[in-house]
């Protein structure tokens, strides 16, 4: 057997043992010395550590058809296998109760140790909620992180695609085994996300979907990345679980609020009670981080699938942000003209900006988030916004 099979195989084949979970397949290891010796042991030296049933049948004929299906995956241009003792295992990852033994990587491997925020929330999300996921994600990436989620439907495909109208860098943890997408609506972001970053699994090749895989993915979006923030997230979500694991894993948890009627953000008012860091501003995140960056040049504006143009961020803001000179306001679409002169006699509040523009809420507060990453606007204290005037 041991010369037939090199070692990758044995991380695979035991990885594919009935009942070897993370926490399994390291206990094994540590009594054993690797997977191979796992292998090789025999049948009196397993049943001395008290294997039996199912795992002591499969030790003694492990399926090596789909192992070799495996490794002729792994043979394709941009298919990796990370094992717990691979110098490319992401450090942050190999940190975490019950870290995933192997990694399936389609893409770029060595993203997986770079600086990460995982960014997560709804399937259903509001408009301005799925806006404000890609907004903040695009803007992140240009401050030197890779944006890391679940590719599900909602909150999680906008981040990604933010990330991929940023600077590309971003990483979808998949909750069944890369030789299929899920959701398939999402095949097309998974083929973008391969060409700059990366698409990763700890299921083995033919896991289809499965309802309690989900939250065991949770923990690697979590356990890669310095912090989570949370976007639309009702009372009830799975993004509940990527919060509740970076807070085991002594990781920093963010959560944007939203309005008290509005069931979709009762999560991340119950994350804020809990202690999550409220977001206001994508520099509240580096600013809990402590990552200070110089402010970037102007990003070249995203395709906006509305008639008004989409305006990017050029640098986050806060509160004492009026120290700096204003941005360029020259390619400002007129409806974000208008808000900025209706903040021109002093700050004011979102309602009353609604009274004097006729615009939604909604509509206000998704304006003035791009106006305050732009470095337009910033907020006082009471929730009040007011206009940054150009010092020079």
């Amino acid at each position: 057997m041991s010369q037939k099979h090199p070692e990758e195989e044995y991380w695979l084949a035991l990885a594919r043992a009935p009942g070897v979970g993370p926490v399994n397949f390291v206990r094994l290891i540590k009594h054993f010395g690797d997977p191979r010796s796992v292998f090789e042991a025999g049948l009196s030296e397993w049943q001395a550590f008290k294997i039996k049933g199912a795992l002591l049948n499969y030790l003694q004929a492990p399926n090596w058809q789909a192992i070799e299906k495996d490794m002729q995956w792994l043979a394709q241009p941009g298919n990796h296998l990370l094992t717990l003792e691979h110098p490319d295992y992401p450090p942050l990852l190999r940190e975490i109760h019950s870290a995933p033994p192997i990694l399936f990587v389609r893409g770029d491997c060595t993203l997986l140790a770079s600086k990460q925020l995982a960014i997560v929330g709804t399937r259903h999300p509001t408009p301005e909620g799925e806006k404000t996921a890609r907004e903040f994600a695009e803007y992140l990436s240009h401050q030197g992180f890779t944006i890391t989620s679940g590719m599900a439907l909602g909150i999680d495909g906008a981040s990604h695609w933010g990330a991929l109208a940023g600077t590309g860098k971003t990483i979808a943890v998949a909750g069944t085994g890369l030789d299929r997408v899920y959701p398939p609506q999402h095949r097309e972001l998974a083929h973008k996300i391969i060409e700059t970053g990366a698409l990763i699994s700890e299921f083995s090749l033919g896991t289809a979907v499965r309802r309690e895989h989900f939250p065991l993915r949770s923990r690697i979006i979590s356990g890669l990345s310095l912090g989570t923030l949370v976007v639309e997230a009702p009372e009830r979500s799975g993004a509940r679980y990527a919060a509740r694991h970076a807070a085991k894993q002594g990781r920093e948890i963010f959560a944007i609020p939203g309005s008290i009627h509005n069931p979709l953000v009762k999560g991340c008012h119950q994350l804020i009670k809990e202690g999550a860091k409220l977001v206001e501003t994508a520099a509240d995140i580096l600013e809990e981080l402590k990552i200070y960056r110089p402010i970037p040049p102007a990003i070249e504006n995203p395709k906006s699938s509305t008639n008004s143009t989409e305006i990017a961020p050029k640098s986050p803001s806060n509160s004492t942000a009026n120290t700096e000179p204003a941005a360029e306001t020259s390619d400002l679409d007129s409806e974000y003209a208008r808000l900025l002169d209706y903040l021109e006699t002093g700050a004011s509040s979102i309602d009353n900006l609604v009274e004097q523009s006729g615009l939604t809420a909604g509509e206000i507060s998704s304006m003035l988030l791009i106006l305050e990453l732009r470095g337009l606007v910033a907020v006082q204290p009471g929730g009040l916004y007011a206009r940054i005037k150009d010092k020079s």
